[in-house]
């Protein structure tokens, strides 16, 4: 009896990256009580900040859920040295209501050394947790649509269905 022989493979020229990240409501509204635009302004853009605020409501959930994203594009970036500032990751609405994340600074430079050529998020928020998943792309890739469907599916996942998730 032989054994067969596997032939090598050759290394794909495409590989996707996973952020995932769960943040606790009230551990934001106690942040931003505590030490308010102090916080708010090391943390957020003033878009972001603008957005959150624009709905009084539902503001903590907004801005766990942006930080929970911030966390997410961390964990993709794996940064081996310092940290990018919090404001270097900027999470936007897109024009059909979704999110989009916009990197600056050394943020950028991270992604632009570790070859990532596109990022989607996909953020929700549910009760006492906001959450967000980011998916990024290295090399060759696929639409960015396959991108946001695929982070939207890892988020769907992420809270319990209790009830209808929020809108971030």
């Amino acid at each position: 009896m032989t054994t067969p022989t596997l032939q090598p493979q050759r290394a794909a020229s495409t590989s996707v990256l996973v952020g995932v990240d769960l943040v606790r409501v009230q551990d934001v509204a106690d942040a931003v009580a505590a030490f308010g635009s102090r916080y708010l302004d090391r943390v957020y853009t003033p878009a972001e900040q603008a957005y959150a605020e624009a709905e009084p409501r539902v503001r903590a959930e907004r801005l766990a859920a942006r930080f929970a994203a911030k966390e997410a594009v961390v964990k993709v970036l794996r940064p081996a040295g310092a940290r990018p500032e919090w404001t270097s990751i900027e999470v936007v609405r897109d024009l059909a209501g979704g999110c989009d994340v916009h990197l600056s600074g050394l943020a950028a430079e991270l992604a632009r050394d570790a070859g990532i050529t596109g990022l989607a998020v996909s953020l929700t928020h549910d009760g006492d947790n906001a959450a967000a998943t980011v998916v990024a792309l290295r090399g060759g890739a696929p639409g960015l649509s396959q991108l946001r469907e695929a982070a939207q599916r890892a988020t769907d996942d992420a809270l319990p269905a209790s009830e209808p998730k929020g809108t971030s």
